[in-house]
């Protein structure tokens, strides 16, 4: 499977990223290269700044992913930038949430995929939440999207 991060050396994505090599996956990592040291071998880096859409465009014109992992973007322009990037070149878009979107206070343990989104305590919480609103209105079998929302890293 031919896989695309962007960012790629946080705690979580470096630990998937070498999760990937290790079953043989074809793994592309996409960032500015300012903490490359943490990439593990095996992985085709590209360079790129996502905030210079041009750029992507001509740095991404002869690709193609399975699947396309996000694991930076928290606010919506983001997220419509990437769905304006990736349409096309991917089938699988998946957005890296977070589980502080879930609704506070929590209305019941567990905590559960049916609890509804709503943190009016902080501002990165709330931006997830309208970012997964709107990938859930382009979401459709030429662009799905996974939303993932890690409580611990």
């Amino acid at each position: 499977m031919k896989i695309l991060f962007i960012g790629g050396t946080g705690i979580i994505s470096t630990a998937v990223s070498k999760l990937l090599l290790s079953r043989n996956e074809e793994l592309f990592i996409l960032n500015r290269g300012n903490n490359n040291e943490k990439l593990p071998k095996g992985v085709t880096f590209l360079k790129g700044d996502m905030n210079n859409e041009e750029e992507i465009k001509e740095l991404l014109k002869n690709y193609h992913f399975d699947v396309v992992v996000e694991w930076i973007a928290f606010n919506v322009d983001q997220v419509k930038r990437d769905y304006s990037l990736f349409k096309g070149i991917t089938k699988q878009y998946v957005f890296i949430s977070s589980a502080s979107a879930y609704l506070k206070p929590v209305p019941r343990y567990p905590i559960t995929e049916d609890v509804p989104l709503g943190n009016p305590f902080w501002g990165y919480s709330d931006s997830k939440r309208v970012c997964e609103e709107y990938l859930k209105s382009v979401n459709s079998s030429d662009f799905n999207v996974t939303i993932v929302r890690p409580s611990h890293t």
